[in-house]
């Protein structure tokens, strides 16, 4: 069981430090950090707005960290955010024209390196991986208590 545990926190280290590669790389070319591919990527999957909490509980993430890159992402005219009175933070936030195209190009990108980290993988065994992954961080959140 160590060995798999072994090969299972390394692997996951090395596809996660490859991917914050990636990430930063493309968010460079629009002075953004990287983590902002994640937060494109989950607005781009929510066209009719997603409030900042949400975002948190999707993309792990505290909520000071979201709401500067959101302000930074609203400073570029990248989203904005709808209020319902005085909260910014159960505003729904939403992609700009501008912003959707950043999302889009973003979202090409992600399905290109998918596509090169599954290289070799058939389809089938990709489902049955995804679905293990899935399944394995449902147990270890369950595992550590997590909601």
């Amino acid at each position: 069981m160590i060995e798999k545990f072994e090969v299972f926190t390394i692997a996951m280290s090395e596809i996660t430090s490859f991917w914050a590669k990636i990430a930063t790389t493309e968010m460079e070319k629009y002075g953004l950090k990287g983590i902002c591919a994640k937060y494109f990527i989950t607005l781009l999957k929510n066209p009719n707005g997603i409030t900042a909490a949400r975002i948190c509980e999707i993309c792990y993430r505290d909520k000071a960290e979201v709401s500067r890159t959101l302000l930074a992402m609203e400073k570029k005219g990248l989203i904005i955010r709808e209020t319902n009175g005085s909260n910014s933070y159960r505003a729904l936030v939403k992609l700009t024209d501008s912003g959707k195209k950043v999302a889009t190009d973003i979202a090409k990108r992600v399905e290109y390196a998918v596509g090169i980290g599954g290289d070799g993988v058939s389809e089938e065994d990709k489902e049955t991986f995804f679905s293990c992954l899935e399944t394995i961080a449902r147990n270890l959140q369950g595992y550590s208590g997590e909601k």
